[in-house]
């Protein structure tokens, strides 16, 4: 008999400013499927109506749950055909029609509240099924897992706990999920850099407008585990545009959590495993008195020129996680 598949657990902040239950997209990043095989099996599962928009994407609108977005990364595409001087539509007409190795297909859900989450658990079964693939079937694509978690309430004391929270936790988390190492090594889930925690934890009420200067001047790359990008612009989106001169940056009330990685042909691995992740971070955040205890302790350990040792933080919060645990 089969397990029964786990479930999504819920943060201990459920409700966002407006009372609602907060939100999740997710974005999984596989190969092994074509473009018009994952927007079958999506349909299959969620049903809806799937149209094609070009040979690169293809959408799946579901009336009780919102838009699925199913491309092929087409800025990797564009650039390996430059570097091969081919007319990059030739290319994509032909990894549109395989099951490319190392160009990923990308699922963007849409934004779907805590009590919906359910569905995708089924959808990634069939995907596996069907012979996707993640992190591990390339040693150069760093394949993951994205999780736009809804803030629950957009102000300073939310924005500083949570970030205290990750970059409290970044170095246990990469650890603890042991991280891919091609991912690792990529420069898409850089860690904050020791220079911005001394600087955050040293701050023990900071305005919006001293998080907002602190975090732009330490981090203006989309490239981050923890990228707060799309949550600064949904406040200030010239502000963010200005500092980081990135198109791309999309404003949206949510954390943009990018260190998942994807492990979707392994049976026991579902779109919970990297939820799980996250939720260590909301718990911490949501924990005024452990997040000031190991705030100081950070803060204490630092040594001149050398900073904090990354092994004895770890032991750290090694032991926070397994007092967190027995509780």
């Amino acid at each position: 008999m089969k397990n029964a598949p786990r479930r999504f657990t819920l943060p201990t902040a459920h409700y966002n400013s407006d009372g609602q239950l907060r939100r999740v997209g997710f974005e999984l990043e596989f190969t092994g499927l074509t473009i018009s095989e994952t927007g079958q099996i999506l349909q299959k599962v969620l049903g809806g109506a799937l149209r094609e928009i070009s040979l690169a994407k293809s959408v799946l609108q579901v009336d009780s749950l919102g838009e699925f977005s199913v491309e092929l990364d087409w800025s990797y595409i564009k650039a390996e055909a430059a570097e091969e001087g081919e007319n990059p539509s030739q290319w994509l007409e032909l990894l549109s029609q395989s099951a490319a190795l190392l160009v990923p297909v990308e699922i963007v859900c849409p934004p779907l509240s805590l009590d919906k989450l359910v569905v995708l658990t089924p959808m990634t079964s069939a995907l596996r099924e069907a012979g996707a693939t993640g992190t591990e079937s390339s040693v150069i694509a760093a394949f993951g897992v994205h999780i736009n978690a809804e803030i629950p309430r957009i102000d300073a004391t939310h924005l500083h706990s949570y970030l205290r929270a990750f970059a409290l936790l970044q170095w246990w988390l990469v650890d603890r999920y042991d991280i891919n190492l091609t991912r690792k090594l990529s420069p898409y889930i850089d860690l904050y850099p020791e220079a911005y925690l001394e600087q955050l934890f040293a701050s023990k009420d900071p305005s919006l407008d001293s998080l907002f200067d602190n975090y732009l001047e330490h981090n203006a790359s989309r490239n981050r585990a923890l990228d707060m990008l799309p949550l600064l612009a949904e406040i200030d989106a010239e502000r963010v545009h200005n500092a980081v001169g990135d198109d791309r940056i999309q404003a949206r009330p949510a954390f943009h959590y990018r260190l998942p990685d994807c492990h979707i042909e392994k049976p026991e691995w579902s779109l919970v495993s990297a939820w799980d992740s996250w939720l260590i971070v909301e718990r911490l955040a949501a924990h005024k008195e452990s997040l000031e205890q190991l705030t100081d302790q950070f803060l204490t350990m630092s040594r001149p020129l050398l900073g904090v040792s990354r092994s004895d933080w770890t032991d750290v919060i090694d032991q926070w996680h397994h007092d967190l645990m027995s509780e």
